[in-house]
């Protein structure tokens, strides 16, 4: 009996830990300043932490420099926090360019359930590489990677280069981490909507 009962309250301590961890994620994420002043102080941030994540992607992988500057829009998140601890998920905020100049704020999240602890950040740059893939992404209601369009992640070569099968697709990403570029990653399943800064 006393080793049910401790089974019991083990299960209800993680039930609970869950629970409030995903609690606190959520208020993190979704509670956002209304004043004008820090909205202009989000955006400056945004702006400025999406040129150092772009230099570092020219750094990395320089064929990735002249794709970018090929593609009808470019939409980078400088960085994405993935948090887990049973419930896990990501957040980030970022910003999408055309032609070089901003044209609007977005966020992304994404969800994910698993015996992992522990935090880190990420880039994520998606490309947009033809006309149709951008006005698709920016005439949605909410933008899904693999139910409203596939993003092809870059496989980047020993010397920097980007595999031939990746860059003629409609919409290319790349993922940054300390380490570099990610390969073998997939970004099915991340969301990304519009987001008013004001």
């Amino acid at each position: 009996m006393q080793k049910k009962t401790s089974v019991v309250r083990r299960a209800s301590s993680v039930i609970a830990l869950a629970a409030f961890t995903s609690l606190a994620f959520t208020a993190c994420t979704t509670t956002a300043p209304r004043d004008p002043a820090t909205a202009a102080q989000q955006r400056e941030d945004i702006n400025t932490r999406t040129d150092a994540a772009l230099k570092r992607l020219y750094s990395v992988a320089p064929d990735s420099q002249a794709l970018v500057e090929k593609a009808k829009g470019v939409l980078v998140f400088p960085k994405v926090l993935e948090a887990s601890f049973l419930v896990g998920g990501e957040h980030g905020d970022g910003v999408l360019r055309i032609n070089g100049k901003n044209q609007g704020y977005y966020s992304t999240t994404s969800g994910s359930i698993g015996l992992q602890a522990g935090a880190q950040s990420k880039a994520i740059v998606i490309l947009f590489m033809t006309d149709e893939a951008l006005q698709q992404f920016r005439a949605s209601d909410g933008w899904t990677a693999g139910v409203d369009a596939t993003i092809a992640v870059a496989n980047i070569g020993a010397n920097g280069s980007i595999d031939t099968a990746t860059i003629n697709k409609p919409v290319v990403g790349f993922v940054m981490t300390n380490a570099g570029v990610m390969a073998g990653v997939s970004l099915n399943g991340t969301k990304i909507n519009k987001k008013e800064l004001l």
